[in-house]
């Protein structure tokens, strides 16, 4: 960090543009030629300035200017991720509109409609999007979409040292196992466990899960109960069952010890509050009726829940 710089660190968007000007408002930043600023700080978003909501476009002009001006930092969510994946043109050349129907359809088709006579200015964020970085590392903080796997982002840092991708990366991510896409899903997408026996879960946004989101943070889980970190309830049956030693092995353990850490992606519920001293969540489920909700960092290292700041959808 810059003497005298802060960083406010905002949770995911989702497409609602008026909520996260209403946020920047309230914490001081205001329009400067038609760029919002701030004197003494500068804005962080966590990815996922798409989908869902009814003011994608709005949302990614306030963004992208914040960005170009040099008065944001920003990194990519698993809903940029999945867009560019869907829209890469055969070879890794140019970007296409995605194929229509499945979970395409269901996951972008606000932000589709909201773009459908604009496909030019589609394919201009879509470029942008890839110059996304998947996560930025500070002298004090970290920032990623969804977790921090040190032994997956450490070879990729010393490779990508700006943590940016291009299209040769995110052709291979598309090859299921490949280690770009492992670096790519774990960072965007967390980790996960698959539910046994078969078992389904409907989550909030109404699609049908084999699987269930897991955190990162637990030293030593013994059950499923100990790790899952979403909304939507596991079946009673499942809380107390035993994690085996393979889906222990698929976790992530980012210490106590360890720099603060900013993430967004988990759709959390209530009033923002700290899981760790050193880790802290800012996805407050806005597109769905909660809060839109940001941290303002000063350097601490042990993290105070008196710094969030939100609106309320």
């Amino acid at each position: 960090m810059g003497i005298g710089e802060g960083f406010d660190l905002i949770g995911d968007v989702h497409g609602c543009g008026d909520l996260l000007e209403n946020l920047l408002e309230k914490m001081g930043y205001q329009r400067r030629d038609g760029v919002y600023a701030h004197d003494s700080r500068r804005a962080i978003f966590l990815g996922d300035l798409i989908d869902r909501g009814p003011h994608v476009q709005k949302a990614l002009e306030v963004v992208r200017s914040m960005v170009e001006a040099g008065t944001a930092l920003v990194v990519m969510g698993n809903h940029e991720a999945h867009a560019l994946k869907e829209c890469l043109g055969q070879g890794g050349r140019g970007f296409t509109m995605p194929r229509v129907g499945g979970r395409s359809e269901r996951v972008m088709s606000e932000t589709l409609r909201q773009f459908e006579r604009a496909p030019g200015l589609w394919a201009s964020y879509l470029e942008w999007f890839l110059e996304m970085p998947l996560c930025l590392e500070f002298e004090h903080f970290r920032v990623a979409h969804a977790c921090w796997d040190e032994t997956l982002l450490r070879p990729f840092l010393n490779d990508h040292p700006d943590g940016r991708i291009d299209r040769h990366f995110l052709a291979a991510a598309s090859i299921q196992g490949s280690p770009e896409h492992r670096v790519l899903d774990r960072t965007t997408r967390g980790t996960q466990l698959r539910l046994p026996n078969g078992q389904v879960i409907r989550s909030m946004d109404g699609a049908r899960r084999s699987v269930f989101r897991t955190h990162f943070w637990a030293r030593s889980p013994q059950s499923y109960g100990d790790v899952v970190f979403q909304p939507d309830p596991l079946p009673p049956e499942f809380e107390d069952h035993p994690l085996r030693d393979d889906e222990r092995r698929r976790l992530v353990h980012y210490g106590a010890s360890q720099r603060p850490l900013f993430v967004g992606h988990y759709w959390c519920e209530g009033i923002p509050s700290l899981p760790t001293a050193n880790i802290a969540c800012l996805d407050y489920s806005a597109v769905r009726g909660g809060r839109l909700v940001a941290y303002r960092f000063d350097g601490e290292s042990a993290l105070d829940a008196g710094r969030f700041c939100w609106v309320s959808a």
